[in-house]
């Protein structure tokens, strides 16, 4: 049969039909294949992948400006500006056009720089949020730090006036509810916004569009914050959270998975978000990078974490904490990069990476030689950056205020006082001692039958003198400590403590309290104090005492360390054995009176003092004409005051001499990893 008989006989057929059936038959199929085509045509635009995308993340966290940050925080611009800025092939573009910069918390703490705003200002800590904007952060992470002040405090950072523009950037953190709390409840508004849009507003995300590319930015605080900070009646989600428990890290996953989602089903177009997480242990953070979904990148904080890489020049005497970035699989079984510096403003993060057309990171495309830590020290400001001028003059107008404290002189010390922060949260330290001693000896004014003291080394956060490197040597190992050094701006002499010495080192500046134990409650202290130490772990709950000494097994079980405990008397003679072989000795219900900070017998730093009657020793007045001792820049039984009087009676004319040793020889408090125990023998 022939191609034609073929057709004829095709067309006979049709012929036999009902034309009208068969036209609407043909309309009927020809609208299932219009349908079916535009389907597919709007699947392959909804599915089809963008090109790729560098980034240049340039981020931070703990910037917690203290007097060393007079000069550190112009040199971090400097060494920002040089990042932001750079044009290896001098063609006057940036090389990475597409940079962001962001901070995952604890923007500014109580410290001599922020008070000194106040003066330079007109309100504290204005002098931190101005350089915070003048540095360009996009978006921020609400730390524990920022609440230390109260959340009236917060507020009043947050919110612009007439002299002074506030935060130009959101606050953000989604596990935080803002709403219960009236300070900042105002300060709400809707999430999922461009951040340049919301400038002195608190959201859970934000998105910050750089030329065109949509990156979505959600912030998560610590659990912990209720314990560890005074956030009023902020409402802190999940309510119950413990770091070693699985299912509580994983609630707190859920939290912040819920704005993550959200913020992507409401913008289709965002393929890329970056989590600000303030967890206080980079631990923390490592496994949330691996419950989480849709997240690409991790910027840690709280825990000062150094990660770097062998191409990084680090600090003289400061070593690597771990590899730049970190590199995890996320629960969608993607990539996920947690990064983290020292705080400080000692160092600018730097990740560079790519994205696929999916906006998937893509490991490979980070190059050592170019992402990691980058000091902010004067080799690292020759890299080519300048110094901001409106940073400079912020911290030139702080230092005025701050030199006139350091002419303002209590005390000598011969020696280094240790306050490092590796130091002071996990083991006993000569600073630590003092500090102690210090408190113990202003209660037993108010109560002469006090004899222990117990305060926290997370209170303590700077030392008093200077650390240096003989020339040419940048080992740890050849550290020089050296006790406070001379300003001859000031007219302060060497070896001298001034009041800024002091107010720099105990920026807190908790008041004291008068406490009533028994020998019961006193080792349940004494085992709080011990249970978070680990390997890595840098707890702010450690403690530093006076008038006992106690020793313990970090490798026991929480709850079951402290093996000895004393109450001793000045001359270290034993007045009384609390624990002997893991033991409580004697009555459970003999007493002892306890001076500790008012943070602490409130349940901070999860410390469980018994809620019983306390005499809060701060003096509640103002007014400084009314202030009594020597020293009046403090308020009567804080810290601060404290130790200067302390200085004042003790260490005016003979200079404080107390060297601080290793754990191996701390007799207060014996770590039994790295010594026997001695509490209980006649000589240790």
């Amino acid at each position: 049969m022939s191609f034609l008989d073929s057709k004829n006989r095709l067309f006979s057929k049709f012929n036999s039909l009902d034309f009208r059936a068969i036209q609407l038959s043909l309309l009927v199929i020809f609208g299932i294949l219009l349908f079916i085509g535009t389907s597919i045509g709007v699947a392959q635009v909804r599915t089809a992948p963008k090109p790729g995308f560098t980034l240049q993340l340039l981020h931070t966290s703990d910037q917690e400006a203290g007097v060393p940050a007079l000069k550190d925080a112009p040199n971090f611009s400097a060494v920002l500006n040089a990042l932001k800025n750079q044009d290896v092939n001098r063609d006057g573009k940036p090389d990475y056009p597409n940079t962001l910069i962001l901070s995952s918390g604890d923007a500014y703490i109580p410290s001599p720089f922020l008070f000194a705003s106040d003066t330079a200002f007109g309100g504290q800590g204005r002098g931190d949020i101005l350089i915070l904007n003048a540095l360009g952060f996009g978006a921020i992470a609400f730390g524990n730090h920022e609440f230390d002040l109260g959340t009236a405090v917060v507020a009043d950072l947050i919110r612009a006036k007439e002299d002074y523009p506030g935060t130009k950037f959101p606050y953000l953190s989604t596990n935080l509810d803002f709403s219960t709390d009236k300070d900042l409840a105002k300060l709400v508004t809707a999430d999922g916004q461009e951040a340049s849009k919301i400038p002195n507003k608190i959201a859970r995300s934000t998105i910050i569009t750089l030329n065109g590319e949509k990156i979505g930015i959600v912030g998560a605080t610590t659990p912990t914050l209720r314990t560890i900070s005074s956030p009023g009646g902020v409402t802190v989600l999940p309510k119950e959270f413990n770091d070693r428990n699985t299912a509580d890290i994983a609630a707190l996953a859920t939290e912040i998975q819920t704005s993550v989602d959200a913020l992507l089903t409401k913008n289709s177009e965002i393929n890329k978000v970056i989590l600000l997480a303030h967890m206080q242990e980079i631990a923390i953070e490592q496994k949330l990078a691996e419950l989480l979904k849709g997240v690409d990148i991790i910027v840690a904080g709280g825990s000062n974490t150094l990660l770097a890489d062998k191409t990084d020049r680090l600090r003289v005497g400061d070593k690597s904490a771990g590899t730049y970035p970190i590199l995890k699989k996320a629960a969608d079984g993607n990539p996920i990069a947690v990064v983290n510096t020292d705080g400080n403003y000692r160092y600018v993060g730097r990740l560079v990476v790519n994205f696929d057309g999916n906006g998937v990171i893509i490991p490979k495309s980070v190059d050592s030689k170019i992402s990691g830590a980058y000091a902010t020290d004067s080799q690292g400001v020759a890299l080519g950056g300048k110094p901001d001028p409106k940073i400079v003059a912020i911290t030139e107008a702080l230092k005025k205020v701050i030199i006139a404290q350091d002419g303002q002189i209590f005390g000598k010390t011969n020696v280094f006082l240790n306050g490092w922060r590796s130091d002071i949260r996990t083991q006993e330290t000569n600073l630590g001692n003092l500090t102690a001693e210090a408190n113990l000896a202003i209660a037993k004014g108010y109560d002469p039958k006090t004899v222990i003291s117990i305060k926290n080394g997370g209170g303590i956060r700077d030392n008093i003198g200077i650390y240096t490197f003989p020339a040419g040597s940048t080992r740890s190992q050849d550290v020089i400590k050296l006790p406070p050094q001379a300003n001859l701006l000031a007219g302060k002499k060497e070896k001298e403590i001034s009041q800024l010495d002091i107010t720099n080192a105990l920026r807190f500046n908790n008041g004291l309290t008068l406490v009533t134990l028994n020998a019961t409650e006193l080792l349940a202290l004494m085992e709080h104090s011990v249970a978070a130490i680990a390997p890595g772990a840098t707890p702010g709950s450690f403690p530093q005492v006076a008038g006992l000494a106690f020793s313990f097994d970090p490798d026991l079980p929480a709850g079951k360390r402290v093996k000895s405990l004393a109450i001793k008397d000045e001359k270290s003679k034993i007045t009384d054995i609390v624990a002997k072989n893991a033991e409580l000795v004697g009555d459970a219900n003999r007493i002892f009176r306890t001076v500790t900070l008012n943070f602490l017998a409130t349940g901070g730093d999860g410390y469980p003092f018994p809620k019983t009657e306390r005499v809060d020793l701060t003096s509640k007045d103002v007014d400084k004409s009314k202030r009594t001792g020597l020293a009046t820049f403090a308020q009567d039984g804080s810290e601060q005051d404290a130790l200067a009087e302390y200085l004042t009676a003790n260490f005016k004319q003979i200079p404080f001499a107390q060297v601080d040793v290793p754990p191996a020889e701390d007799t207060r408090i014996q770590n039994l990893k790295f010594r026997k125990d001695m509490v209980l023998s006649k000589v240790n």
